[in-house]
C-alpha cells in the first residue's frame, strides 16, 4: 500500500499546502498548474456526483477510483477541501483526512498565532506533524532494514 501526495485547499482554490511521499511520476506541468488542475477536477466532480445521484448524499463526493490510483477527498463545513492520493489497495481515508484537519490543521495552524488562514501553510510544525502522521499510517509502506 503507499499514499503518494495530499493537497489541502481553502474555499477559493488556493492551494495552502502540498506534500507528496510515493510519488513516482513528476508531472510536465508547474505546481501552480497542477493546483489548478486538481481544484477545478474536484470541483467539477463534486458537482457532477451531487446532480446525478439518485439518492441525497448527506456525505457528499468521498473518493474515486482510476486504473492507477485512488483518489481520497474530504470537505470541512468551512469549505477546507483535504485530498489525498493513494495507490488502489488503500481503503476508504475520510478518518484519515478528518483527523489531519481536526488534530493538525487545527492544533498547529489555526492556534498558531503566526500561521495566517487563507495563506499558504510555511509552518515547520504543521509539515512536521503530517509528515511524522502519515509515516506511522499502516498504509505507508514499511521497507525493510539493509
Amino acid at each position: 500500500m503507499a499514499i503518494f501526495n495530499f493537497y489541502l485547499f481553502d474555499r477559493n482554490g488556493t492551494c495552502l499546502y502540498y506534500s507528496e511521499w510515493n510519488r513516482k511520476k513528476q508531472l510536465s506541468m508547474s505546481k501552480d498548474e497542477e493546483y489548478k488542475l486538481m481544484y477545478g477536477m474536484i470541483f467539477s466532480i463534486k458537482s457532477f456526483a451531487s446532480r446525478l445521484s439518485p439518492t441525497d448524499m448527506k456525505e457528499g463526493f468521498l473518493n474515486f477510483t482510476t486504473s492507477k490510483y485512488k483518489l481520497h477527498f474530504f470537505e470541512t463545513p468551512s469549505g477546507l477541501k483535504l485530498i489525498m492520493n493513494t495507490d488502489l489497495s488503500v481503503g476508504n481515508m475520510k478518518d484519515v483526512l478528518h483527523q489531519i484537519f481536526s488534530s493538525l490543521y487545527v492544533e498547529y495552524v489555526v492556534k498558531n498565532p503566526l500561521c495566517e488562514l487563507d495563506k499558504p501553510i510555511t509552518s515547520e510544525l504543521f509539515k512536521n506533524k503530517l509528515d511524522e502522521y502519515v509515516r506511522s499510517l499502516s498504509q505507508f509502506p514499511v521497507k525493510a532494514a539493509s
